[in-house]
């Protein structure tokens, strides 16, 4: 019995709709993947704009660590330096240098670490000692070494001395 020419359509129609059918899941799997794709980008895009600004905002980082030194020995000098140098000229151009070294990293985000009066915390100070006193036991009494945070992170801690009851 030979295929009518309606029976043929109907075959053809049915192989067409299954055609369309296994493009239109085609079509949605990739849908789906290009959204997860989306997604991942911009979940990636976010992750490398915080990365960026935690970057930018510690990258100065190292080099102010290796200033602090320097800052330390202005520091040092100015209190050793001779009475009768006090007035002069000179001393008030090193001050004054000093000032805006400070000041420049100030404005970079460095504060320093109050030290003496505080309850020792070792996130902040680094103890090498203790001296006896009539403070609090675990009250920092005395400074050794400068400590500063960049932008609240420590980047280096005061040494101290703790409180340590009289005997």
């Amino acid at each position: 019995m030979p295929i009518t020419k309606k029976e043929k359509l109907k075959a053809s129609l049915k192989k067409t709709n299954k055609g369309i059918e296994e493009h239109k899941k085609k079509a949605e799997e990739n849908l789906i993947g290009w959204q997860r794709a989306k997604a991942d980008f911009l979940n990636y895009k976010r992750d490398q704009e915080k990365y960026i600004f935690e970057f930018r905002k510690y990258a100065n980082e190292d080099i102010i660590v290796k200033i602090l030194p320097t800052i330390d020995g202005f520091e040092l000098a100015l209190k050793h330096m001779p009475k009768e140098l006090e007035k002069s000229d000179w001393v008030t151009g090193i001050v004054c240098i000093k000032n805006q070294l400070e000041n420049i990293l100030k404005e970079a985000g460095l504060e320093e670490i109050k030290a003496v009066g505080e309850k020792f915390d070792p996130n902040l100070f680094e103890s090498i000692g203790e001296e006896e006193s009539n403070e609090q036991e675990d009250t920092v009494v005395s400074q050794t070494q400068k400590g500063y945070k960049l932008l609240g992170k420590v980047i280096r801690p005061a040494r101290v001395k703790i409180a340590k009851k009289k005997i």
